[in-house]
This record gives structure tokens, sequence and C-alpha cells, in this order.
């Protein structure tokens, strides 16, 4: 089948994002022997008019959507994208009545609400590449699938799960706004962090990707002498079983030296020896995902270590000359007065790094968080989470953290509250070609 996918995402913050999990789709299909194309709707400017003319001339028997985030769980400056989508598929309905499927994380963080939202016929929960293949095959037999909403198990093993079809106009369109390649080399999260989705999307096993395929793949998207590097999207890269501990030694076997950063958890497993060959394979930057600014309100998140250890990974990396930005999420489960004041001090602690701070934490369905916000009261289960809810601990007054949050970090340009307070700084050291790395160590100085 000719087939037109579509990335729906628009945002930027706090950089732009190519559409990895679409590509991955992509090659997928493609492989199965339908005829595919992209269309990304933030490159084309958001056009409706331009969707219309790609759909005119391409003519796609079925068009799927990628959604990638359904709001930017900022509960300071909201902004929500689903509407986006819906005129997306809108457009669609208007130049021809193909099947518009939708997909994607954020589809499948509650595929009902979303798919009655947007008017879409069919959408896949979960990994992709398969079952949309089923799902095409099944409509050009002219069969009508009695499920709208087709559910797949984070199954595929490690070794079956391919890369992606990089579009090359697409790729250089995203490299001038983030300098980054996106490159996938796990699913799956061992972790149990009381709000986190990553076990219900990819499965609470780590299935990785062979070292070498994923090595191979870095190695044919860029030649020796670009300043481009990547962006390991794989939901923690030091995983607790140490898989990516073979990634590396791939890389360093083979005398790589390619720019790359990834997501990490604070951690002793990770230790002078692996950071050491981190580095010299081209690791430049880490953002760690603390996410919680105190022992009480780590230990609330379930996220399996101290503040203590969060000191200590950030003393190593900067021992290795690797700039680092941390993430945290104030008024959390256990937060109190006292423990953000606590918490306040821990952060400012921390030597030589960019932190952002959020306010609250987005409730999703089937996380232990949204469990524990009923049963506290602090969100009735009347309301329609596509309508974004916050956790905010009953222990403290809103309005007192929020301005708490403003006063500690006024004079601390290193300490960004709200989190999109310096996007548009961000994203012109990046289109400027200022690497990851840099733009945050010119943050954590100013």
């Amino acid at each position: 089948m000719k087939v037109l996918l579509v990335s729906g995402n628009t945002a930027e913050s706090p950089y732009p994002v190519y559409p990895l999990g679409l590509s991955i789709v992509a090659r997928a299909l493609r492989r199965k022997g339908h005829v595919v194309s992209l269309f990304d709707f933030l490159q084309q400017e958001c056009s409706l008019d331009r969707l219309t003319e790609r759909l005119k001339d391409f003519r796609p028997e079925a068009v799927g959507i990628s959604i990638r985030n359904i709001d930017n769980v900022n509960l300071v400056h909201e902004q929500r994208y689903l509407d986006g989508v819906r005129a997306i598929v809108s457009t669609i309905r208007a130049v021809d009545p193909v099947p518009v499927v939708v997909g994607g994380c954020g589809f499948s963080l509650m595929p009902e609400q979303i798919l009655a939202y947007v008017h879409a016929d069919y959408g896949i929960q979960g990994e992709g590449e398969e079952a949309f293949d089923r799902l095409l095959q099944r409509l050009a037999r002219g069969e009508t699938p009695p499920e709208r909403v087709i559910r797949t198990a984070p199954a595929m093993p490690g070794a079956e799960i391919g890369g992606a079809d990089y579009d090359p106009d697409l790729l250089s369109f995203y490299l001038r706004k983030s300098r980054l390649i996106p490159i996938q080399t796990k699913r799956g999260c061992t972790r149990m962090c009381a709000y986190c989705t990553y076990p219900v999307l990819e499965g609470p096993q780590i299935r990785s990707r062979p070292a070498a395929e994923v090595v191979d793949e870095m190695e044919s998207l860029l030649s020796g002498e670009t300043k481009d590097g990547f962006f390991f999207v794989d939901s923690l890269f030091n995983d607790s079983r140490g898989t990516y501990r073979a990634l590396v030694h791939e890389m360093d076997r083979r005398g790589i030296c390619i720019p790359w950063t990834a997501f990490f958890a604070p951690s002793p497993e990770l230790d002078d020896d692996i950071v050491a060959r981190m580095k010299k394979t081209g690791l430049r930057s880490a953002e760690l995902g603390a996410d919680a600014m105190s022992d009480a309100t780590l230990a609330a998140l379930n996220k399996g270590f101290r503040f203590r250890e969060v000191v200590a990974t950030n003393e190593l990396f900067r021992k290795h000359d690797i700039a680092t930005a941390h993430f945290f999420m104030a008024g959390g489960p256990g937060e109190t007065p006292e423990t953000l004041e606590e918490g306040i001090q821990n952060v400012l602690g921390l030597r030589q790094t960019v932190n952002f701070f959020f306010l609250g934490i987005r409730l999703i369905p089937h996380t232990p968080l949204m469990r524990r916000a009923l049963e506290e009261g602090a969100w009735s289960g009347d309301e329609d989470l596509l309508e974004p809810a916050y956790y905010l601990s009953p222990r403290i007054d809103r309005q007192r953290m929020h301005q708490r949050l403003v006063e500690a970090f006024a004079d601390k340009p290193h300490c960004v509250f709200p989190p999109d307070k310096l996007d548009d700084k961000l994203q012109i050291l990046c289109r400027l070609g200022l690497p990851l790395d840099e733009s945050y160590r010119l943050l954590s100085r100013e």
C-alpha cells in the first residue's frame, strides 16, 4: 500500500527532535513492501495547506500519524498539542477519506480517549512496526478490523528491533536546529519510578539491540569531519543490568569518537573506568533525572537512590569534564515546606551544572502516582486526563512553592524555573552551531 506517515509533533522545547519512531516504522513498512512517504508537520511550518498538497500529489491509500506528546507537562506554562493532530485528521478527511491510523508514545498513554478526540479511524498502542503492517494488510484486503485500538505487548526481542530510515532532508532540517541525531539502543526499563510511563510503554524488561548493529548505524550516518552528534533516546542509558557497557566497549574497540549524549540515572554503578571510556568515545554531556531534591521525596517517588548519589554522579562527570544538566520536580509525594528548603540547598550544592525545575508532576494513567493521587484526593478520578492534571503534595501550598522557587533561584542563572525560561536561548545556541554540551556549560556559568 501507499502510506503517508505524518509526524504531528510541533514541540520545540527545549529543542526540536527528529521523529525517530516514525522513521523506524517507515523502515519496517518498506521492508514489507509498502511505499512510504514522510511528512513532518514542524518542518513544513505547521502548514495544513502543504499537507493538502502532499496528499494530492502522493495520493496515499492510508495515513499514519505519530503523536509524540499530548502536552508539555509544564504546569506553569501549559501547551497542548492534540488540537493540532485533530486539525491534521480533518485536513486528510477533506482531501480523501482514506483510513487514518494514529500511534506513537503520546497516543499509547491514553489510546481510547485520544482516538475519540482526534477522530481518527484506528490507533496502535505500543510498538507499531508489525502491528501497522498487519492492519494495512487487512485494509488492503477490504476487511474492516473489529477493534479500533490495536494493542501490542512490548515483546519484540532486542535483536529484532530495527534501526530507522533517516530521511536526508528531514535529518538536515533537525540538525540545523539541534545538532543531534536521535538513536535507540534498547527498549524497556526495570525501574519502577512512581510517575513514569516507560515500563507501561516499553515493558519492565531490557531489550537491547546488538551493540555492533547500533555502532554500524552510527557510522553510516556521520562522516569523520562532522560536528553533529547523537542523542541516545533510551529511557535510561546506564541501565541497572549494565547492557549499555557492551555498546561503549564496542565503540571503544572500533576507535570511535563521535559526540554523543544521553539520559542517565545517578548511580554508584557508574565508575571512573566506564565514564572514561564514554568520554573517549565522544560523551560530551549527560542529562540526569534525579527528579526529586531530598531523600524523603526521592523515596516517595521510588527512585532507588539518595541525594548523595546525585552529588557523587555529578562530581564523577565533572571530574571527566562532561557537562551535566539535572531535572527536578517540586511538589511531588512527601513534599513539605521543610523538604522544599532542604531540596533547594541540596541543588545549590551541585557544582558546575545547569538545573531545570518543574512544578508538580503530570498524572498519567496506570502509574503508581495516579493511584496515590486518587487515594489522597488530589485527583477525583472523574476528570479526563487529556486535560492536564498534576500531582501536588497536599502538605504544601502550590503558590508558596512557586514563589519560593522563584525567590531561591532569582540570582542563580544556572537554576532555571520555570523549565522553559531559557528555551529561546538554548535554541539560539544550537542554531549557531554550539553543541549541547557547550550550551549547558555556558548556561551553568552565567
